[in-house]
């Protein structure tokens, strides 16, 4: 920046130091910090250091000039040379102030371009040589030139017109400048440039160049000035908007005021207020809804805020505080309502049934429980949740977790974020409008997690009845009492679930239906159903048992009935459409038919071997589908002792294989084989369906017979299946699904089941027809087991291991079948 109003009469008395025989002169040095001076430029200087102070009043003394540099570095406070720009300016220097801080304020104005060629000392202050730098001082200005200087000066003035920092006489005094180089430095020490973009211009010598780049700089600062301009006006037009909108909406009271009418925004005040003074929330959240209010209250109606905070006052308006609906703790009436509506599920009935009978001679002491129907697809646990509702005469409400990953799907987001609003529980709270309504959350199995948090952790409030009744949602930022909610959570699985959520939740498990559970539940809900959906009901059609029969064997493969549901929903379109089309429908559904309504069979009903056979023994399997037959196929051969397991088994089902032979190899002597034949003989184990991946420890006995029936060629009962884990000392622990599994041998046609005697405490739950039809014996050792299974060793013609097993044999196949028949009599 210069100053305008000093001329050659204030520094009249300072004379430009006198230049030697080469050209130079000798002057006292100035460091300038983030100054650079001009030629023919005023600018005040302000002086801290002692030696710059010394260095001015010498040369005052001497009525000479000094001579100013820039510092390389501005945070330099005792420079060196080393720390000066060698380009620099011959400076008069006139009137001195003492300012109130203590620096001095020396008024400076630019002579002449100097090099600095020379530091001669530097104390007490510095001293240098350096060589003036003439400019060219053509009078003639070419056109080229002028056009340069006007282009420049019209610039400037667009500048000095946005820029309010610089005056409108500096724009007089560079249009009254008829040098270009002088111009080009006017303007330099007007703008707002960096330290080297000034010394840039000082080191320009030809005026043509300079005037040049300060033209760039000029376009450069304009285009930041009509940048900032256009935002001032965007904003300043934002601002006046809002004052106008702000000045009308008062004139509109005012007139509203006059008319006798109301402010809505007022109106909407006075109805929230009311509406909070009305509702049944506590007085705590009552006094929150009052405080949010006061805020909305004094806002402008056009804030953004008033959205947020309206929001959030609808949702506690329009939660359930204390509405509850009325429990019907009529036990005989919920009875008749689960069994009209499902099947079977003793457990589970008898639980609700317990609730109820609590509740209403404890009415206000206890806890909704917190139920977990864990069990196969298809076994009735959704729909049971909502008898339970109808039992209980309450609302019924479901929420599906399957694929929840983030964790304010459950608790909410916070309400700094736009757009947020409250998780599922109290969205669907307000939904259901009672503060005790049956809750299920479906599917608890299938949630998962990532990076936005573990919706599996957000559940251990919710279905705690410890902690429940203060539930915190991040969107309310209130408790909210969910301690009259009873939950009810469904799962096909309890290993996914985390321990601490495991741990507040009731587990029922709902196991398989048996055949004759499929065929009841057939005859008393699914085909009454299926004949009002398709209009059908007042035709008379009948299906045949057999039908029923076969379509579960050998079109479904399923532990409930949904298959069975879809399955005969299929047979009814059929005939449907001959109704519809006007030709003869059948009456009554024969087995015989249902390739021509559902095609070939899809499934083969599992049975027992045909045959008594050496090597093969039956085991049984517990799958998602509730059970099936494991036949394990054991062969030997001539070799080097080495054991081949197939069938796609997992790595316990191996390990049991290992077991089993350790343990035969162990007993040889007892069990009448030769000790020398496992080194001389190749084992191999087979499981069929290799598909089908096969694991755990059950197999174990199974596995046990299979090999001591190849070593010794004595058969294994056909008619008997087995399941049990076994030691290296033959004993034999408890295994899991022991319901499902003898449930399958029953529906296979077996007779002889044998299973540890520590699973006794399972058969409670099994149905009295499969135990009355099936023989079952509790065993803790194999040696039971052999006892009981094998029959009588079969030689073959020669002796020897390799050939065929006599049940394979078609000419041995009636003795094999005779000492079965005298085993399984004994053994009976």
């Amino acid at each position: 920046m210069f100053i305008m109003g000093y001329g050659e009469n204030d520094f009249y008395d300072v004379r430009d130091s006198e230049q030697d025989e080469d050209g130079l002169i000798e002057a006292p040095l100035i460091p300038l910090r983030d100054l650079v001076v001009y030629p023919n430029m005023v600018t005040p200087l302000f002086v801290e250091r002692e030696s710059s102070l010394l260095a001015i009043q010498a040369a005052q003394a001497e009525g000479r000039t000094v001579i100013g540099a820039a510092q390389l570095d501005p945070n330099i406070a005792i420079p060196t040379p080393g720390d000066l720009h060698l380009l620099g300016t011959e400076i008069a220097m006139g009137r001195v102030m003492r300012m109130p801080d203590g620096t001095v304020s020396v008024l400076a104005q630019g002579r002449r371009r100097v090099e600095i060629v020379e530091f001669l000392s530097s104390k007490p202050f510095m001293r240098v040589r350096a060589r003036p730098i003439e400019e060219d001082s053509d009078k003639a200005i070419s056109r080229q030139m002028q056009a340069h200087m006007r282009a420049v000066l019209a610039l400037f003035e667009k500048c000095v017109h946005l820029n309010h920092n610089i005056s409108e006489e500096a724009y007089v005094y560079a249009l009254n400048i008829d040098e270009p180089g002088w111009l080009a430095d006017a303007i330099a020490s007007t703008l707002n440039l960096s330290l080297a973009e000034r010394q840039t211009i000082l080191g320009l010598i030809n005026p043509a160049e300079r005037l040049r780049k300060v033209g760039v700089f000029l376009g450069r600062e304009l285009d930041v000035l009509q940048l900032e301009d256009e935002i001032q006006m965007q904003v300043q037009q934002e601002v006046d908007r809002g004052q106008r909108e702000m000045l009308l909406r008062e004139q509109m009271r005012v007139i509203q005021s006059e008319l006798g009418e109301i402010d809505v925004f007022q109106q909407e005040m006075s109805d929230l207020e009311q509406q909070i003074a009305q509702s049944d929330m506590p007085d705590e959240i009552a006094e929150k809804a009052r405080k949010e209010l006061g805020r909305l209250t004094f806002l402008s109606p056009m804030a953004p805020e008033v959205g947020v905070i309206r929001t959030y006052l609808d949702w506690l308006l329009s939660l359930p505080w204390q509405h509850t609906s009325e429990d019907n703790l009529d036990i005989a009436h919920a009875s008749a309502v689960l069994d009209s509506e499902h099947y079977g599920l003793p457990k589970a009935k008898e639980r609700v049934l317990e609730h109820i009978a609590v509740r209403k001679i404890a009415p206000d002491k206890v806890k909704s429980p917190v139920l977990c129907f864990v069990g196969p697809p298809g076994t009735g646990k959704t729909s049971l949740g909502r008898s339970i509702a109808a039992a209980l005469g309450r609302e019924f409400i479901r929420v599906s977790l399957g694929g929840v990953r983030d964790e304010a799907e459950i608790r909410g987001h916070r309400r700094t974020y736009i757009g947020a609003m409250p998780g599922r529980i109290v969205q669907t709270m307000r939904r259901v409008k009672t503060v005790n309504p049956v809750f299920m959350l479906d599917e608890v199995d299938k949630l998962g997690q990532d990076f936005r948090g573990d919706p599996a952790a957000a559940l251990l409030e919710v279905l705690d009845p410890e902690q429940n009744h203060a539930y915190s949602d991040h969107y309310l930022e209130v408790p909210y009492d969910l301690s009259r909610v009873m939950f009810v959570t469904t799962a096909n699985y309890l290993d996914p679930l985390p321990p601490a959520l495991l741990d507040r939740l009731e587990v029922i498990e709902f196991s398989g239906y048996t055949e004759e559970d499929k065929l009841a539940i057939a005859r008393k809900f699914l085909l009454p159903k299926q004949y009002e959906a398709h209009g059908l009901t007042g035709l008379h059609i009948q299906f045949e048992q057999e039908a029923l029969q076969k379509t579960i064997r050998e079109y479904t493969y399923e532990a409930g009935v949904r298959n069975l549901d879809r399955e005969i929903a299929n047979i009814c379109r059929k005939i449907a459409r001959r109704v519809a089309e006007g030709k003869k429908h059948p009456h009554r559904i024969q087995a015989g038919a249902l390739d021509r309504y559902l095609g070939p069979p899809r499934f083969d009903h599992i049975h027992a071997e045909e045959h008594d056979q050496i090597g093969v023994a039956c085991g049984v399997a517990w799958t998602e589908a509730g059970g099936d037959i494991m036949v394990v196929e054991a062969a030997l051969m001539p070799g080097k002792g080495e054991l081949q397991l197939t069938g796609q088994l997992g790595e316990v089902m191996r390990e049991s294989c290992q077991a089993a032979l350790t343990y035969i190899r162990s007993r040889a002597a007892e069990l009448g084989i030769d000790p020398s034949r496992f080194d001389e003989t190749d084992i191999h184990i087979h499981v069929p369906e290799g598909a089908i991946p096969k694991d755990g420890p059950s197999a174990g006995i199974t596995m046990t017979v299979a090999l001591v029936s190849a070593f010794t060629r004595r058969p294994v009962r056909r008619d008997a299946a087995m399941s049990g884990e076994i030691t290296l000392r033959g004993r034999v622990l408890p295994v899991g699904g022991v319901r499902e599994k003898l449930l399958t041998a029953h529906r296979a046609g077996l007779r002889l089941f044998l299973l540890p005697t520590r699973n006794k405490s399972d058969l409670q739950d099994i149905p009295r027809r499969v135990l009355k039809d099936l023989e079952l014996v509790l065993i803790d050792h194999v040696d039971a087991v052999l006892e009981k299974v094998l029959l009588p060793a079969v030689d073959s013609e020669d002796g020897g291991d390799d050939e065929p097993d006599a049940a394979d044999d078609p000419g041995e196949g009636e003795e094999v079948q005779a000492a079965t028949e005298e085993g399984a009599s004994a053994g009976r």
